[in-house]
């Protein structure tokens, strides 16, 4: 389904993306919206409503880690790109995530104690193990590197220590970046996982803040410098904004520099195509990552960002379903419509 502008859509439904199939029959489908979107706004292909109004998750990270660089405080506190990488992470928690946020609070003056987005079991095997019989901390939290940064931002702009509350400067500045960056301002929030605020949007208006951060010419000098330098972070360090076997790295890895991605909870996904100059946003009504994993993996490579034919993303382009004794019965896959036989787009 083909549009060529953000305004006037009329609300649709959400569309069948993907299907789970068992033998010959489509046994569940996952209905939801998708939307590719260039930098002045223009729609290049939508799937059902991209007016849709949805809250990102962490599929915006980056948008919240733009005042880490627009206002100093990256540049003060000495960070480098694995920083700024996990900055926009949702990491597994493994030693590589933990040891580096560790060391990124220690030069801050700061500890764990400090980061306000509560413990997490790490998803990660060896960052399990690492733990023994010790509870996990907040430094395991998925988010602590979104939030150390939200710490630096907050000792730079000499602030309070409560940096996750709505009125506080480093939420301010998250705001008014978001506000800018879609083209709207949010309608609300809800309150993330990690406690933090997470502004409400558009659908379309996300996809276009992906594709300003493929093209940032028209922002700002500072803007436009901060998109670059998180692009350029998560596309060097792939394995820190995820995790080995996760979603975001092996699509990142296999795009091989044509795509930087981004997951969210509840079936949202983010991806930003430098190339191209695209934004691609999608949500799963029921809130399935299976699903949003799979949908988002269809997209790259209809935009030609990833090779069908590479087998490091049959895992979540074609994924197949076994039983208990290992026997395949079915597959997750996109829906046919959706996909249309990876047509190029």
């Amino acid at each position: 389904m083909q549009g060529h502008s953000t305004g006037g859509s009329v609300s649709r439904q959400p569309e069948p993306l993907v299907e789970v199939t068992r033998g010959p029959f489509v046994e569940s489908v996952h209905l939801g919206h998708a939307v590719i979107c260039d930098a002045q706004g223009g729609i290049i292909a939508a799937w059902g409503d991209p007016q849709a109004l949805i809250l990102p998750r962490s599929s915006a990270k980056m948008i919240q880690a733009l005042p880490l660089i627009e206002t100093g405080a990256a540049r003060a506190a000495g960070l480098g790109e694995r920083e700024l990488a996990l900055a926009c992470a949702s990491h597994s928690g493994a030693p590589m995530h933990t040891r580096r946020v560790a060391a990124w609070l220690t030069g801050l003056g700061l500890s764990e104690d400090d980061l306000l987005c509560g413990p997490q079991m790490p998803s990660d095997p060896e960052g399990r193990a690492a733990l023994g019989d010790a509870p996990p901390g907040p430094l395991h939290n998925n988010c602590s590197g979104k939030h150390a940064g939200f710490l630096t931002v907050m000792r730079h702009l000499k602030a309070g220590p409560d940096y996750v509350d709505p009125d506080h400067p480093v939420q301010r500045a998250v705001r008014a970046a978001w506000a800018e960056i879609t083209g709207e301002e949010p309608p609300g929030h809800g309150i993330d996982g990690c406690s933090a605020p997470n502004f409400a949007g558009r659908l379309a208006g996300f996809a276009r803040a992906m594709a300003l951060f493929a093209r940032p010419e028209a922002l700002g000098p500072a803007r436009a410098a901060a998109a670059r330098a998180l692009v350029a972070a998560m596309l060097a360090h792939p394995e820190l904004v995820a995790g080995e076997g996760r979603a975001c790295t092996g699509l990142m890895r296999a795009a091989a520099g044509r795509a930087v991605v981004k997951t969210g909870a509840e079936g949202v996904f983010f991806a930003i195509l430098p190339g191209r100059g695209l934004g691609v946003a999608l949500k799963i009504a029921d809130g399935a990552t299976r699903a949003s994993e799979c949908a988002m993996a269809a997209i790259l490579v209809r935009l030609g960002a990833i090779d069908p034919a590479d087998p490091a993303i049959w895992r979540w382009l074609r994924r197949p379903e076994t039983n208990r004794r290992g026997i395949v019965t079915g597959e997750i896959r996109p829906a046919e419509a959706f996909y249309a036989g990876g047509a190029a787009l």
